[in-house]
């Protein structure tokens, strides 16, 4: 019972599109998928959601046609495992530090013989116990993500283009420019050098994804290989959204536009 299509598209060489999302409110997983995204972001780490919550969200996806992927809170087993269970399309883990911490990753998120994820068949994943090739299933469809957010993951790219099972390498310009001393300038040529390094090794290796606030950063990502994009959150969205009605308010308050 989960919704592997974003993996399949990734490795049919398509751009599958997606946002994170930080409230818990099925209503909107649902305008995400009436929007036509391929994927939302769960976000687990900076967002507000409970295991329930999670799970809700994830069959509110599952209806709209659309993959799931949780951004858990850290590496955790216990955090990886639950997500999984209740039928997340894929996992997205933030704030590692190496290759060694991604093949752990693995071996938490996969099954025998690929890994060694602990087994409940009464999962809502595995249809509570009727899916009798599931765990064959999950270590083939399950899409395994990683932030590349700090300097360190950047130096050690190429090890982390070898690790078997990984799909998605996450750059997070935000937090990769405050560990690369410039908070909060993603333009800077520090950062500029490390994402490009990110994308020149693992080009045709891994499957690159990134943030986007605007259409030009989506041509210019897309056009260098960058297939998993996520455009901004729902939160930027709607600050957006509201700010751009508010606006319209001002020359009744005496303010200008």
């Amino acid at each position: 019972m989960f919704n592997g299509d974003v993996k399949r598209k990734l490795e049919a060489g398509e751009v599958v599109f997606g946002s994170f999302v930080k409230l818990d409110a099925p209503a909107i997983a649902e305008l995400y998928g009436i929007a036509g995204f391929d994927f939302v972001i769960l976000d687990a780490e900076h967002g507000c959601y409970t295991h329930a919550g999670l799970e809700n969200m994830i069959r509110t996806c599952e209806r709209m046609g659309m993959s799931s992927v949780v951004r858990t809170p850290d590496a955790g087993e216990a955090n990886i495992l639950h997500v999984l269970d209740s039928g997340a399309s894929g996992i997205q883990v933030p704030s590692l530090r190496s290759a060694a911490e991604v093949r752990e990753v693995i071996r938490k998120a996969k099954y025998w013989p690929l890994g060694e994820r602990g087994s409940a068949r009464a999962c809502r994943a595995a249809a509570y116990g009727t899916l009798p090739d599931y765990e064959q299933r999950a270590n083939r469809e399950t899409l395994v993500s990683v932030h590349v957010e700090n300097k360190e993951m950047v130096e050690d790219i190429e090890a982390l283009c070898a690790v078997d099972e990984l799909d998605v390498l996450f750059i997070g310009p935000g937090d990769l420019s405050a560990s690369l001393g410039h908070p909060g300038d993603a333009a800077h040529p520090d950062v500029v050098a490390a994402i490009d390094r990110v994308i020149e090794v693992a080009a045709g290796r891994k499957h690159i994804g990134t943030v986007v606030a605007n259409a030009a950063q989506l041509e210019s990502y897309v056009a260098r290989g960058v297939r998993y994009i996520a455009w901004l959150s729902e939160l930027g969205m709607l600050r957006g959204a509201l700010n751009a009605a508010a606006s319209n308010f001002k020359a009744y308050r005496g303010e200008s536009k």
